[in-house]
């Protein structure tokens, strides 16, 4: 736990005791302003290398390719430097996570180097570009000899996916019912406050695109409504949220809405009065769109945690229509799929994603429009026709 409440993750050694080049790497994510589930993959990362450097016997500034192999082999099997095994070899780790911690030991030793000035691994880390058969002349030929150019060493390939997990339109409106639905009685929604919040927060997933920690991160005088036109969405880069729940981009943008969640949102506020917010919380306007309305504290910042509770009730109500792994991320994925095939350009859907530039959504989503099955697969256009104002002219 550091100063000020915020947890933290660190490594120990065999005696319990923190493991200091670690822990400066560590210290230096946190100072570098990552999110604390960053600093934990790293951790974890750290944690598993350790355990690998005690078994071979090698001093943590000896980085090795033989080393590293055993490495990698503990994390896709299990099996320490000097075990040998009898019988079949499990999978202990998928290979994405594999990556994962390879890249954090690479991450943390390219940091070593510069940082602690650790020559070792930087001879290890890069070898020099010896390739000088080609035709092509890249710009700065002549300024910086070739051999300055140093290359990975290690590249570590996880099976490409070739599409990315989407929810169909029919599937968005079981998460949405299963979360509250209008009293057929004309009474507002049921069945309970919680409900109408966790509906408004998954319609705000799909309609918007917005990742769950901006979602969560959302203040009430973020969402402009009831000014005459098209009601939108404000994402500020903010990275205060109590449960380390942070915005990835740290760039702020405006995403429009459609007068559905305009409703949907004003209902929840009417709600949330109802319930007495605006008693306990002194400044309800900048406080957190979504909170505690159940358990305690009463309006305390809401946990991804939660979120993440809410999707496995949800999947275990509805076994037959909803995908047994997903997850609030598909949310954002079904809105650029939805976008997409409704025709909107694709520089429209980058900017409304938060994308730094057009080929991240390209190389995301770009199967999609070659896709004729998806187009057969639902009415895609009705879908998106209730999000107003997306239109390329409309600001970032």
């Amino acid at each position: 736990m550091l100063i000020g409440g915020e947890r933290s993750w660190t490594v120990t050694d065999t005696a319990g005791l923190p493991i200091v080049p670690a822990e400066r790497y560590l210290a230096f994510l946190r100072s570098d302003d990552r999110s604390p589930n960053t600093v934990r993959s790293y951790a974890r990362g750290l944690a598993e290398w350790w355990t690998v450097l005690e078994a071979s016997g090698v001093a943590w500034d000896g980085l090795t390719r033989t080393v590293f192999g055993d490495f990698l082999a503990y994390l896709r099997t299990g099996d320490l430097p000097g075990v040998d095994r009898i019988g079949p070899v499990p999978q202990r780790l998928a290979p994405a996570s594999v990556a994962n911690r390879a890249a954090a030991v690479l991450a943390f030793y390219t940091w070593a180097a510069a940082a602690l000035n650790i020559t070792q691994p930087r001879q290890m880390l890069y070898q020099r570009s010896t390739r000088r058969h080609h035709s092509y002349l890249p710009m700065l030929t002549g300024v910086v000899p070739a051999t300055d150019r140093p290359a990975p060493v290690f590249r570590l390939r996880v099976p490409n996916k070739s599409r990315t997990p989407l929810l169909t339109p029919g599937q968005v409106r079981t998460i949405l019912d299963g979360c509250a639905i209008l009293d057929p009685a004309g009474d507002g929604w049921r069945p309970n406050l919680a409900g109408l919040r966790d509906r408004f927060l998954f319609a705000l997933l799909a309609e918007s695109g917005m990742r769950l920690g901006e979602a969560l991160s959302l203040r009430h005088c973020d969402i402009h409504i009831g000014a005459g036109g098209t009601p939108w969405v404000e994402v500020v880069p903010r990275q205060d949220h109590p449960h380390g729940v942070r915005n990835k981009s740290s760039r702020g943008r405006d995403i429009y809405i459609g007068a559905d969640l305009e409703g949907l949102y004003s209902a929840y506020v009417w709600e949330l009065i109802d319930a007495g917010i605006d008693v306990q919380v002194a400044d309800v306007a900048n406080h957190f769109v979504f909170v505690n309305v159940g358990g305690q504290p009463l309006f305390a910042p809401m946990r991804a945690k939660s979120v993440y509770a809410r999707v496995r009730a949800l999947t275990r109500d509805h076994r037959a229509a909803l995908p047994p792994d997903w997850t609030p991320h598909w949310l954002r994925h079904t809105h650029a799929t939805a976008l997409l095939l409704a025709g909107r350009p694709v520089h429209v859907v980058m900017r409304r994603l938060g994308h730094l530039d057009v080929q991240t959504t390209l190389s995301t989503y770009g199967w999609v429009t070659e896709d004729a099955e998806m187009r057969a697969l639902a009415n895609w256009k009705s879908y998106v026709a209730g999000w107003k104002g997306i239109h390329d002219d409309q600001p970032a």
